[in-house]
């Protein structure tokens, strides 16, 4: 039997989602630095997500909101986050966040924008902010990987048409039935950059497409090989530092040397069932999961292996969704739950939530409450035709496109004409449910639920329709013509895992920190906790401690970043 094939470098990258940031910063200050990825594609969960970035602070957001301080955004950590994670974690994630915009600046072809009036999700806080700390990559040219390019991984949703839709677009594009002089533009200047692209052989995209593209061209730009279908077996260590890796590389075992360390960025445990059920919920669907598929725990289950510790192992970017078809992934629902004219109950017909809320809080509610024992059970999202006739629905049906067949053939979809009559095709409690549809309608009337306080959040209005008065979020749904779809618990990919210092630096159960392992992303245990402050936090935290990753092992990192 043939001795596996030695490398050396300085640092491994395991997963390249945003560890592509780790290793742009890594070869930046001039480590050799190779990506090590266990799936077929470049891109990670980020490929397939919305692709927005919370980062305070940086350079894009002080060009418009100079006030808008890294110490503004530390009062709304420390409020929002409180004593569910490390407070120097965040700490240093506010240090180092405009330096890594910064960075990516410098080493990828990308361009970053604003996403004016995108909310922060718990604005009413200290220090949040209703216009939003959130940003985004314009626009961008894919075909800039050349040959490379059938590495990326696709993403989540593909459109119909050559039109890179942003998520500053997303909103209005949503609307485009109610106010269609903000939404047209924006259609026709999507258009005009997709279909305008395609003549000058460019393939413009936006979102997750539009970042995770951005980072494989600065890592093919800098001459960063990424080794894809090479999946980690374990870590090599000696005397306690971590020294290098075993993948399994076109079948063979290979052994990495790593002088520097290794970060792990390789996701969550998102499609392991075992670990799911065991930390989480047994009630958890199996497949659900919009986090990419090759997304199993290796990285948190080999970094145990050397002792390291866990830390909020209950937790996922949990994300409200229509149940799957056999076969397909589930549809998200994002803008769908604050617009008006739809409501959200639970299997006893009555509404449980304000529905507005923000989804890792909405998928936290469910859970409380199958942990107190009144689990939700089947969750409906209940809507109007006048609804049906305004919005985009599930990422993909536009306004007045009947729901799909095979939703109905699947119990996922209901009709009726009247709400007793779809409280018997969802299965629940006909009385109570018209109880529940005819007092939502009372609250609507008058634009007040005082029952969950649906529209009074900057984060709830963000998604409403802004026609509808006086609450944007709240509108009486007709008492006929009426559709129930059925909603899941899924996810954007767990955010518990190994726990790590404030130079990413991976810790054992009692504290010791491990030399030369980091850990990153979801791989990491959540730098925020139990919360989600914004919109692209989960990618925010991970671009920056991945900067952070790379410097630590360089040697490199201020002395500030450990306060």
């Amino acid at each position: 039997m043939s001795a596996p094939s030695t490398h050396a470098v300085d640092l491994v990258v395991i997963g390249a989602g945003t560890g592509m940031a780790a290793a742009l910063a890594a070869h930046e200050v001039g480590l050799s630095t190779l990506i090590v990825e266990k799936s077929e594609y470049v891109g990670g969960s980020t490929a397939r997500s919305g692709g927005a970035f919370w980062i305070p602070g940086n350079p894009v957001l002080a060009s418009e909101q100079p006030e808008d301080t890294t110490e503004v955004a530390a009062t709304y950590l420390a409020s929002v986050v409180a004593d569910t994670a490390p407070r120097e974690r965040g700490a240093a994630f506010l240090d180092h966040g405009s330096a890594t915009v910064e960075m990516l600046s410098r080493t990828t072809p990308m361009k970053f924008m604003w996403a004016p009036g995108y909310s922060d999700y718990h604005p009413e806080l200290p220090g949040g902010s209703a216009v939003g700390r959130t940003c985004e990559c314009k626009p961008f040219d894919a075909a800039q990987l050349g040959s490379e390019r059938p590495r990326l991984r696709p993403g989540l949703m593909e459109a119909p048409l050559p039109m890179p839709v942003t998520g500053a677009d997303y909103k209005w594009l949503n609307l485009l039935t109610r106010v269609p002089r903000k939404a047209v533009w924006r259609v026709a200047k999507a258009l005009s950059i997709g279909v305008g692209g395609l003549a000058l052989k460019r393939e413009y995209v936006a979102g997750g497409q539009a970042l995770a593209a951005g980072l494989f061209a600065g890592v093919v730009r800098a001459g960063i090989p990424v080794w894809t279908d090479s999946p980690m077996i374990r870590l090599l260590s000696d005397e306690g530092r971590v020294t290098g890796v075993v993948v399994r590389r076109n079948g063979v075992e290979t052994v990495v040397q790593a002088r520097k360390g290794v970060v792990l960025a390789a996701g969550g445990f998102d499609h392991d069932m075992e670990m799911r059920h065991k930390f989480q919920s047994e009630q958890l669907i199996d497949g659900i999961s919009l986090g990419a598929t090759t997304n199993t725990g290796d990285a948190i289950k080999i970094g145990q292996e050397l002792g390291a510790g866990l830390a909020s192992m209950d937790q996922s970017w949990w994300f409200p969704a229509v149940a799957a078809v056999p076969g397909d992934s589930p549809s998200v629902l994002l803008a769908e739950r604050s617009l008006p004219g739809s409501f959200i109950v639970d299997s006893s017909g009555r509404r449980f939530i304000n529905e507005a809320v923000d989804y890792m809080s909405f998928g936290q509610r469910v859970l409380e409450r199958e942990r107190a024992g009144d689990s939700v059970g089947e969750m409906w999202l209940v809507f109007d035709q006048k609804y049906r006739n305004s919005y985009v629905m599930a990422g993909g049906l536009f306004p007045r496109q009947p729901l799909p067949q095979k939703w109905y053939d699947e119990g996922i979809a209901v009709a009726a004409d009247d709400p007793r009559d779809l409280a018997l095709r969802m299965g629940v409690d006909e009385s109570r449910f018209v109880d529940t549809f005819d007092s939502f309608n009372a609250a609507a009337e008058v634009g007040v639920d005082h029952a969950y306080g649906r529209g009074g959040s900057a984060y709830d209005r963000y998604y409403g329709d802004p026609t509808a008065t006086p609450n944007p979020n709240l509108r009486a749904l007709q008492r006929k013509s009426l559709y129930a779809v059925r909603v899941v618990l899924s996810d954007l990919g767990t955010c518990g895992g190994l726990r790590a210092d404030d130079r990413a630096r991976v810790l054992r159960e009692d504290g010791s920190v491990i030399d030369g392992l980091y850990a990153i992303g979801n791989s990491a245990a959540n730098a925020f906790g139990a919360t989600y402050p914004g919109a692209g936090a989960t990618i925010g935290q991970g671009l920056v401690y991945g900067y952070i990753a790379a410097l630590a092992a360089a040697g490199r990192l201020p002395a500030k970043a450990a306060p």
